[in-house]
């Protein structure tokens, strides 16, 4: 089993400042890519960044130029730093991972539980 442990969320005002973390604990044999999503109240859920195991990164539109994600040391780490944030950045952010765990030898996709970010003033 998979178990993630995700911290950052929080409430900020227009033009602030947020760092997501997330951590993946559990027998992991490979990490392919992280990342995060999003998905606010009636709307679907958005993949908003990822990042390979080669570090390779991609972002939805929206956030380019105002959101990093970055590994830590250890593989199956990940942060989402969050600059700019406006109120359509409300939403819960979701970690994702894509790995093979113990039991599931293969890639598979896996997440968080979820950390609420509020963006108002």
């Amino acid at each position: 089993q998979v178990q993630f442990v995700e911290s950052g969320g929080g409430l900020v005002q227009p033009g602030g400042s947020l760092r997501l973390s997330c951590a993946a604990s559990g027998t992991i044999f490979s990490v392919t890519t992280m990342g995060w999503a999003r998905q606010a109240p009636g709307k679907q859920r958005e993949l908003v960044a990822t990042i390979t195991h080669s570090g390779s990164t991609n972002y939805a539109d929206s956030v380019k130029g105002r959101f990093t994600i970055s590994r830590g040391n250890a593989e199956n780490t990940v942060y989402l730093q969050m600059n700019g944030l406006k109120p359509e950045d409300t939403a819960v952010y979701y970690c994702n991972a894509v790995m093979a765990i113990s039991g599931r030898p293969y890639d598979s996709e896996y997440w968080g539980q979820g950390t609420q970010v509020t963006v108002s003033s």
